[in-house]
């Protein structure tokens, strides 16, 4: 018995030891990532007597060049929506410009007068290249831009006028189009020299898997440097939180979709990772 009462003292005396020490250790620090300062600027550039508006946005906590990202909006217009995702992009580390296609900030609320003001770039890509060319020479300005690693993004009408301005030889490193058209302006190995991500929506009733075939083969035929995302039951703007209520309400078929959303941004951000190394 002694015996054993001496083994228990001394178990608990080494247990009693070992929260001691534990208790006496020092707590464990977590890392902490500096949070982005943004800075938000409205500027205005003018074309003829179009008054091209923009939103810059960057973390001015650094001055270190970082790559640029046009944002391009939809069909709406310089609306708050691609102000929100020019500022995603600078937490992400970019300098980002939402860009006002229409020129005057000009915006619709209605789809007749959206496709109103969307047409003319349709038919005329080379106005929007024009366009677009106004608003990368003045990121170019920017000291903390690399002029070296400038893309764009684009919704819906912006994703289209963005494949369509790339294929006419725009000088970008990169573009992402997010449930945009996808056939229009001619694939041109000698002119297409830009990579591509398109996110596209599996059930958009807009864009329709013909129209992607003859895209895939057109890109394929000239061997571009292009990826296809494809998201299961996502619509026609499916990026967009607002989207879901304005197919309500002039009975189209768009809608937000949150994880093709979520899937599509991640995919954005893979390839903006592999294309500014």
């Amino acid at each position: 018995m002694k015996h054993k009462n001496i083994l228990l003292l001394l178990a608990g005396a080494i247990v009693l030891i070992a929260c001691n020490n534990n208790s006496k250790s020092k707590p464990e620090v977590k890392e902490e990532t500096a949070t982005p300062k943004l800075k938000e600027e409205d500027v205005s550039y003018f074309q003829d007597n179009t008054n091209l508006k923009g939103y810059l946005v960057y973390d001015s906590s650094t001055d270190k060049k970082r790559p640029a990202v046009l944002v391009v909006h939809e069909w709406w217009g310089m609306t708050d929506y691609p102000k929100m995702r020019a500022r995603k992009l600078a937490e992400l580390g970019y300098v980002a410009m939402a860009v006002d296609m229409y020129g005057n900030g000009t915006t619709a609320n209605n789809p007749d007068d959206a496709q109103k003001m969307a047409m003319p770039f349709y038919q005329d890509p080379k106005m929007a290249k024009n366009r677009l060319e106004i608003f990368i020479h003045a990121l170019k300005q920017y000291s903390e831009v690399d002029t070296s690693n400038i893309a764009a993004i684009g919704y819906c009408f912006g994703g289209g006028i963005l494949l369509n301005t790339v294929r006419l030889g725009e000088d970008l490193k990169a573009v992402v189009s997010f449930h945009g058209s996808l056939v229009g302006t001619p694939a041109n190995k000698n002119l297409l020299k830009t990579k591509i991500l398109v996110c596209h929506g599996a059930d958009d009733k807009f864009v329709l898997q013909p129209e992607v075939e003859k895209f895939k083969r057109q890109m394929d035929s000239i061997g571009a440097d292009y990826t296809f995302k494809q998201y299961a039951g996502a619509t026609h703007a499916f990026t967009n939180p607002a989207a879901t209520a304005l197919g309500q309400k002039f009975s189209i078929p768009i809608a937000y979709n949150a994880a093709a959303d979520s899937a599509s941004w991640n995919d954005m951000k893979e390839f903006f990772g592999r294309i500014f190394k």
